[in-house]
């Protein structure tokens, strides 16, 4: 396995200077199997409701991932105080910086998704919908369209910013308080779901109490209006951030992320991206 750890801006240029890293988990080819081997890739953005970034949401999923033979990044981006579109900038600039080192990681540059949990669903979802914003090249210096993810990866996230269907905290860390609400709205991503957002994979339980589980939904039905494919597994209990729901992402303080019913999420999810 190569596995390194660094931080994005390292050597970029780029004037956005801040504290994120990434965090690599790659296959590593060997002459007895296969020296020309590409292989399929995930960002994962861990949630955290934009205050934080979560360990357990982090390289677990990234073993997952590695076990599978698909390569894994772990971005560890800003949160509050840094105020939108500094994280966005981030995983940008993470998914640009992937495609750039594709050949010396030996990764399929047309096959990356993006994978995020709760406030990191958001954060994924933003760049799966908002990858085309016109800022965000100008900002990096960067070839339009290289920070655009081929499929998108969202587990219970932050979609809609609506009162009593929100996760509200998550719009005020990314935003601040006190804008005005037309300005919350316009990161209710399912609003900004159009042809130009790649196929999805979505996962909620019916009963979360962190995010409803309308976000999934109502995103879903958006990738739907666009004629986007998309996965979506929707399992009847489960606690908001399970994660693997399994005793690696859970501990004796937080038994309620030991879940087996829903366990089979990352099955379906890494089958879905090795075959699509």
């Amino acid at each position: 396995m190569i596995y390194q750890r660094f931080n994005i801006w390292e050597g970029s240029g780029c004037k956005q200077q801040t504290d994120a890293n990434l965090s690599v988990y790659i296959p590593d080819n060997s002459p007895e199997i296969d020296m020309e081997r590409r292989y399929k890739a995930v960002l994962i953005c861990p949630g955290g409701g934009y205050a934080g970034v979560s360990d357990r949401e982090a390289e677990p999923v990234a073993f997952e991932f590695l076990a599978k033979g698909i390569a894994a990044f772990v971005l560890r981006y800003s949160v509050a105080p840094a105020r939108y579109p500094t994280a966005l900038l981030e995983v940008s600039r993470a998914m640009w910086l992937i495609r750039q080192r594709a050949d010396e990681w030996n990764i399929n540059a047309d096959d990356i998704a993006v994978c995020g949990f709760s406030a990191g669903g958001h954060l994924a979802a933003s760049l799966g919908t908002l990858w085309n914003e016109a800022f965000i090249p100008e900002e990096l210096g960067m070839p339009e369209g290289m920070n655009k993810p081929n499929k998108l990866i969202l587990c219970y996230p932050v979609i809609l910013c609506e009162e009593g269907r929100a996760h509200r905290d998550s719009f005020y860390n990314l935003l601040g308080r006190g804008l005005p609400e037309e300005e919350y709205e316009k990161f209710s991503l399912d609003r900004r779901v159009g042809p130009h957002t790649p196929p999805t994979f979505l996962w909620h339980t019916f009963d979360d109490d962190g995010v409803p589980v309308d976000s999934s939904l109502e995103f879903a039905l958006a990738l739907r209006k666009n004629r986007v494919p998309f996965e979506m597994h929707i399992y009847p209990s489960g606690a908001h951030g399970s994660s693997l729901a399994d005793w690696r992402t859970a501990s004796p303080e937080a038994k309620q992320y030991d879940n087996p019913y829903i366990t089979n999420w990352i099955d379906h999810c890494t089958k879905w991206v090795l075959e699509h």
